[in-house]
């Protein structure tokens, strides 16, 4: 009796009936909370890398990119993309959440093994002694987020948004509290180990608080076959990924040393700050809401295209400002020091301009289980992306970020045709949903520039991006909402917001 009751509570976690009639205003409401959350997490991030930038030197930045670009290729492994196969799994029970659970666990620990096993390796590649020390502390993290992955999901699968975007920002918190002492302290790089040894502790208690099931002995003949097959193709497709898009890092730090390699690190973490924090609650709301309409075409195809709208009407803006403002982003944000890095932060946030769009197509693979074709997709991506660092390597960072632009800006529409292939939507469809947005955010850049020309040097730099701030705004704005008349489109879905 005392068992059927705990899987009677247990039950909320993995019916997902009670969603489908309110997606919409779930995702909504969801969306709100995530981006709520994203902001304070964004100014967290700000802080704490406009703080440790003036406390720390590039060359601390690059040892830390040296080991942080191999280790997190290894970490990858610890989910094996089963988070994502409890998010989109129509129907599932505690058996086989139990079972991935544990999986979880024995892949975390797999992979906190190899990857001190490699900690010489990694020494010996880049001819750094201390990269062995801090690769043995970084990989402890390993284990406390395999401890929490099924739990994560599940709050997830669920839309238990406030509960996830509370813990993140927790988390976060003490974690840039912990950075920043450790930096006053006279810590040097090892401040930038404990930022995520401290968020990932973190982050794990609170998601066993937050998630009252607890996982039972492994029934390995629960059904998790497709579950594993699924979560492999992510895998697959996510490692490929990664590899590609952090193959530039290592490169950089092989022949070019920890000085030029810490500008390109800064530069496009610094980029992603803004990005990510927009793309990230979205998506969090987006793969679940996808799924439960999977089996409706013409919701899931209006969902869709809505979602991608809100993206490109946050990112674009955001994007072709900072390329128009790069130098005095970088030199107001991190100091005079960092200034060799404002030409790569341009040339990145160049491929940036079509990256928030083309990521939204995982959304696509995941929400249907399609991650078979994820993965053929990101095997040619991928194969594109590491020619073009090859290709840009010789000319040192800036190189390297030219050629990535490049390759990004072309590989963009057979991305997006790619994803769409078998669904209701199409590359016209999206096109179409981000259109209005494009063009309003490159006009209303070409105007700043040309107040940048003519302003020049003249005022503190203070002073020049709130002028340019102000000027993007309104010319965007203008422009959007009354020469394209999408006023009503973006104040009904703030209505539904405050609904």
């Amino acid at each position: 009796m005392k068992n059927f009751s705990f899987r009677k509570k247990d039950d909320e976690y993995f019916n997902t009936d009670h969603l489908k009639g309110d997606i919409k205003g779930r995702s909504v409401r969801g969306g709100a909370i995530t981006m709520g959350a994203q902001i304070l997490k964004f100014s967290l991030n700000l802080i704490s890398n406009v703080v440790l930038a003036r406390l720390l030197t590039p060359e601390d930045y690059g040892l830390i990119g040296m080991v942080t670009a191999v280790i997190g290729f290894v970490s990858l492994f610890k989910d094996l993309g089963l988070s994502m196969a409890t998010v989109q799994k129509e129907k599932i029970n505690h058996e086989q959440v139990s079972t991935l659970f544990w999986v979880n666990v024995a892949l975390s620990v797999f992979a906190a093994l190899l990857a001190s096993a490699l900690a010489p390796g990694i020494a010996w590649f880049y001819h750094e002694p201390r990269l062995i020390w801090i690769t043995l502390a970084l990989v402890s993290g390993f284990i406390f987020s395999g401890l929490g992955v099924q739990h994560n999901a599940l709050l997830n699968r669920q839309m238990h948004y406030k509960a996830l975007m509370l813990n993140d920002v927790i988390s976060m918190f003490l974690g840039v509290i912990a950075a920043i002492i450790a930096a006053l302290c006279g810590l040097g790089y090892w401040s930038l180990v404990i930022f995520p040894i401290v968020l990932g502790l973190v982050n794990t208690i609170g998601l066993w608080m937050a998630c009252s099931w607890r996982p039972s002995a492994p029934a390995w003949q629960s059904g998790i076959g497709s579950m594993l097959a699924f979560g492999g193709n992510l895998t697959g497709f996510t490692a490929i990924n990664y590899f590609a898009r952090n193959l530039d890092n290592v490169l950089i730090g092989r022949f070019w040393g920890t000085q030029q390699l810490g500008l390109y690190a800064k530069a496009y973490q610094l980029l992603l700050l803004p990005i990510n924090q927009i793309n990230a609650p979205i998506t969090a709301v987006a793969i679940p809401g996808l799924s439960r309409l999977q089996h409706d075409p013409q919701k899931f195809r209006q969902y869709y295209l809505k979602a991608i709208s809100v993206i490109a009407f946050l990112t674009m803006p955001t994007i072709v400002f900072m390329i128009v403002a790069s130098e005095e982003i970088i030199v107001f944000l991190l100091g005079y020091q960092w200034r060799d890095a404002s030409i790569i932060f341009r040339l990145l946030s160049i491929s940036a301009l079509v990256q928030p769009i083309c990521n939204t197509t995982g959304w696509l693979y995941i929400s249907r289980g399609r991650t078979d074709y994820m993965f053929r997709w990101g095997l040619l991506s991928s194969s594109w992306l590491v020619t073009s660092f090859f290709i840009g390597l010789p000319y040192q960072a800036f190189g390297v970020a030219l050629s990535y632009a490049i390759a990004m800006l072309l590989q963009a529409v057979p991305c997006i045709y790619f994803a769409t292939r078998g669904t209701p939507i199409t590359i016209l469809d999206v096109l179409q949903a981000i259109k209005e947005v494009f063009i309003s955010s490159v006009v209303a850049s070409i105007v700043v520039l040309g107040i940048k020309i003519s302003i020049g040097n003249s005022l503190p730099l203070w002073a020049m991006l709130i002028i340019y701030s102000v000027v993007m705004s309104v010319v965007y704005f203008g422009l959007l909402f009354y020469i394209f008349k999408m006023k009503n489109y973006y104040l009904n879905l703030f209505k539904e917001l405050k609904k």
